[in-house]
């Protein structure tokens, strides 16, 4: 078997498979012993008739397909191996016959689609705007009425109009030019004002309805909204009244947050909520400050991002979507159905969001072989042991039963840290309300051998 490579079109690598005569008559004998079975002939029993029997009775080409499978599984995925360090594929390959002279053997070819190259202009002395928050007595006072609210009790308000904050039951119907449209009637329906589950300018106009009101709204449906066929239109929703709950919080005392908190005191309780919430508030900063710079970078960089690693970031986008439906029991499936769409348009409208996601995982790939970031000796156990502390063990007792993913995880993180302890400190950034620097600095550029290197376009032969 020999092979040759060249650079094709969008991120793609063709391999030209060429197979002896006699590889391709041994894999045409395999194919004939793994599906004999299930071919008859008259005068042999199902599964005995010799091959050439076969061929004649239901032409040469009868083993040909499983034969190209023989090939394919036998050798495609040794020649990717062998050539990882030149290309690395991101999908399924486009198959073809390119010859098949009778005598001389089989020529297939693969288009493979690949991780591209990346192109930066710049990754350092650029001028990012970095993110901090703060926590304020608001902040702290939130977190304690959520405390307060697991307790709280639901009771009929009466005599009143509803507001923000309460549940209010109502039948609704809605209707766009007279006509009602899928997901837009239902009864006894329990609504939080002020939640914001509805589009907007629903939940404002019911509030100050009263028991027993009837009234009809007025509301335009997002630009962005999920179904196609009502971005942007104007709807009429009559409304009925039934019911206004409101919530009644229990007393905040030393008492209950020893209940219900496991402290001693209120003020030990809010100081620990304001801990809490300043460690949130630094991973939130952090996180938010790493996306802003990865964002920045990638206004400068350049990819030719195949279609199968766009597809395979909304394939997990969509997994995601699914998770976080089903903790509201809901199934994916019936979400689609229930939006008035199909599979493909629910999952065209991830593609957009895609496209960066998948730049800036390339971005850091980059940027990470570029400057040649790596764990260094101890790093790794030094991690792996503070770990190990928090649940008591010994850095060998938690090694004995690691999963190789935490490990990869752990590995992985220390990486990226190094990667943005660079990117801070080689870039300006600045918080909001402040002005960036005028002095500019010298812009560094990715340089070295790429992550996703692709093979020169020079065809080259080789033989396994």
């Amino acid at each position: 078997m020999n092979y040759t490579q060249a650079v094709g079109e969008k991120s793609t690598v063709k391999l030209t498979i060429t197979f002896t005569e006699e590889e391709w008559q041994d894999a045409i004998n395999k194919a004939y012993q793994k599906t004999r079975g299930k071919y008859s002939v008259p005068g042999f029993r199902k599964g005995k008739a010799p091959k050439p029997v076969l061929e004649n009775y239901y032409g040469k080409g009868v083993f040909f397909d499983e034969a190209f499978n023989f090939l394919y599984n036998e050798h495609y995925y040794a020649i990717l191996e062998k050539e990882k360090a030149n290309f690395t594929a991101v999908g399924e390959p486009s198959l073809s016959v390119e010859d098949m002279t009778e005598g001389k053997g089989v020529t297939l070819s693969a288009v493979v689609p690949v991780k591209p190259d990346v192109t930066i202009e710049a990754y350092t002395g650029l001028k990012i705007k970095k993110y901090e928050y703060n926590v304020t007595d608001a902040d702290v006072d939130a977190e304690v009425k959520k405390l307060l609210e697991r307790n709280a009790q639901n009771v009929e308000a009466e005599g009143r109009a509803c507001k923000s904050g309460d549940t209010v039951t109502i039948d609704f119907s809605g209707s766009v030019n007279g006509e009602k449209f899928a997901g837009g009637t239902a009864e006894g329906y329990d609504l939080v004002l002020g939640s914001h589950s509805f589009i907007p300018g629903f939940e404002e106009q019911v509030e100050g309805m009263k028991v027993g009101e009837e009234k009809d709204i007025t509301v335009t449906f997002p630009e962005d909204y999920q179904a196609d066929n009502l971005r942007g239109k104007e709807a009429v929703f009559a409304i009925k009244l039934h019911k206004i709950t409101e919530k009644q919080l229990p007393e905040l005392n030393d008492e209950y947050v020893k209940k219900h908190a496991g402290v001693e005191t209120v003020e030990e309780y809010k100081n620990k909520t304001r801990e809490k919430l300043l460690k949130s508030a630094e991973n939130r900063s952090r996180d938010d400050t790493e996306n802003s710079i990865v964002e920045e970078i990638c206004k400068h960089a350049t990819a030719e991002i195949p279609d199968a690693m766009l597809e395979g970031e909304i394939d997990r986008m969509v997994q995601d979507f699914s998770y976080r439906l089903m903790y509201q029991g809901i199934k994916l499936e019936d979400y689609v159905k229930y939006m008035g769409q199909t599979m493909e348009q629910f999952r065209e409208q991830f593609r957009e969001q895609a496209r960066p996601r998948v730049l800036s995982q390339l971005v850091v790939e980059k940027i990470v072989k570029t400057e040649g970031f790596k764990v260094e000796d101890g790093e790794l156990d030094k991690k792996i042991e503070e770990q190990a502390q928090s649940v008591g063990k010994t850095l060998e007792e938690y090694k004995k039963n690691i999963d190789p993913r935490q490990v990869e995880y752990i590995t992985n993180d220390i990486i990226i840290t190094k990667l943005f302890d660079f990117l801070s400190k080689n870039n300006e950034l600045y918080a909001e309300g402040e002005k960036p620097a005028a002095k500019k600095t010298a812009a560094k550029k990715a340089e070295g051998e790429e992550p996703a290197k692709k093979p020169a376009a020079k065809k080259t032969t080789k033989k396994s």
